[in-house]
């Protein structure tokens, strides 16, 4: 079931702070590392480019991805819900885990959701569970995921996918290798 179907529509206010696509160097490299990633019902990407997150767009087709598909996001008020960014879509409802996860961990520059059941039932044993006691992407959920993430940098989201987190591309590429072989 794709998560976004299973949100309202209103799970954060997004506001614009500008409507243009995103000028960061790193979005060939991110292009080229979604390429390589097949067979999953989807994916959420991010990368910390400098103060900000960059991220991919809501509904987009990774067979067709293009710069006009990523987004800046400029801040995320938590207890308010609004996320500020800069883009030319909307943004996807991982939104805001991404940006815990990188304004947490300072180490963190990558961060991968890959949503899709199969993965998250694979290998289940040796990684960091999360179950869905909490809404998802709640603050609560958020803070459980980033207890899980002080042990390991893979944590399973049951019913949601695996996470996977890491200082850059080549670190999460490795970690999907060693621990579920290529995804394709």
């Amino acid at each position: 079931m794709n998560l976004e179907k299973r949100l309202p529509d209103l799970y954060f206010q997004s506001l614009y702070v500008s409507k243009e696509y995103s000028s960061c160097p790193l979005i060939p490299d991110i292009i080229n590392f979604i390429t390589k990633v097949e067979n999953v019902d989807g994916l959420t990407i991010s990368h910390r480019f400098g103060k900000r997150v960059l991220i991919n767009s809501k509904d987009i087709n990774f067979n067709k991805i293009g710069k006009e598909n990523f987004l800046e996001i400029v801040d995320y008020e938590p207890f308010k819900k609004i996320l500020l960014f800069m883009g030319m879509e909307e943004p996807c409802i991982d939104s805001p885990l991404h940006w815990y996860i990188h304004h947490a961990r300072e180490d963190i520059n990558a961060v991968l959701l890959i949503k899709d059941k199969k993965y998250s039932e694979k290998k289940i044993n040796n990684f960091s569970i999360i179950d869905n006691k909490y809404p998802i992407w709640s603050i609560e959920q958020i803070k459980e995921v980033l207890g899980a993430l002080r042990n390991s940098k893979i944590v399973i989201i049951k019913n949601v996918g695996v996470l996977f987190i890491g200082n850059s591309l080549k670190e999460i590429r490795e970690l999907i290798s060693k621990s579920y072989g290529e995804l394709k």
